[in-house]
């Protein structure tokens, strides 16, 4: 089986494709575009379907490492409360990735849309079931603290023990330019999704609608902007520092360390 590795650099290679296009174009244009949207921007460039079977896969191997580094408990967080928290975000990053992956290959291969607006049309739906709004209001506060955690990423720049010691030390700097950035989307998006749960209404839902709703605030737009792009340029940091420890799950379980399973 190739390495867990492969998987994790190519990942981050495709992360810093979608974050620098995606930050670029909302500052640019002054038009917010959201992680499932700039994926028809990269279709539009030269090359663009290659670059854009390439970026899948790529994101293919990122939700794969996310989901499988869960499993393997690659962070050492442990089978506590918070480590389980932990564990549990790192497998929803995998399933968002492999989504994007999904669609990414879509519109590579099959022409047709993204469907920018599924964020909104799977909250109306959820919505519409007997105790939808408490599911909306907890996967909202989910964000608030995805915020709360990007935030403090940015702040403490925790993320460095990830990196290989002679990482640059602008290099830092810039996951915490970018982290603060996610932290931004992350809580105005969780807010947004707290607010439709009270009036169930899923107007205004998705990454790219927290994005553009800071329009009304130009320095936050434009810094928000740059810090995406920013990120982007930091996943190369991580593609080419990131230390990844290949585990085997045989050897995890028989430790005792898959909570999954245990």
């Amino acid at each position: 089986m190739a390495k867990l590795e492969n998987f994790a650099r190519a990942g981050y290679l495709a992360r810093a494709i979608v974050y620098f296009l995606l930050g670029y174009l909302t500052f640019a244009t002054s038009q917010a575009e959201g992680t499932a949207s700039v994926l028809e921007e990269i279709r539009e460039l030269p090359a663009g379907t290659i670059v854009l079977a390439v970026t899948g896969i790529g994101l293919a191997g990122y939700g794969f490492f996310r989901i499988y580094g869960a499993l393997i408990d690659i962070q050492d967080d442990g089978d506590g409360a918070k480590g389980i928290g932990k564990r549990c975000g790192h497998v929803a990053s995998g399933i968002a990735h492999l989504i994007l992956t999904y669609l990414a290959f879509k519109l590579a291969f099959m022409g047709g849309s993204s469907g920018g607006n599924g964020s909104q049309e799977a909250t109306q739906t959820v919505l519409s079931f007997p105790g939808g709004r408490i599911v909306i209001a907890l996967v909202g506060a989910g964000f608030l603290l995805a915020g709360l955690n990007q935030g403090v990423k940015a702040a403490t720049a925790k993320f460095r023990k990830l990196l290989d010691p002679d990482v640059p030390h602008w290099g830092i700097w810039m996951g915490r330019v970018g982290y603060a950035a996610r932290a931004v989307v992350f809580f105005v998006l969780g807010w947004h999704l707290l607010t439709s749960a009270w009036a169930e209404n899923a107007d205004n839902i998705g990454f790219q609608a927290a994005v553009q709703s800071l329009r009304d605030t130009p320095w936050l737009y434009n810094a928000v902007a740059l810090g995406l792009l920013v990120f982007g340029l930091f996943s190369l940091i991580m593609a080419r520092y990131r230390t990844i420890r290949d585990g085997s799950l045989k050897e995890r379980i028989r430790q005792g360390k898959i909570w999954l399973m245990s």
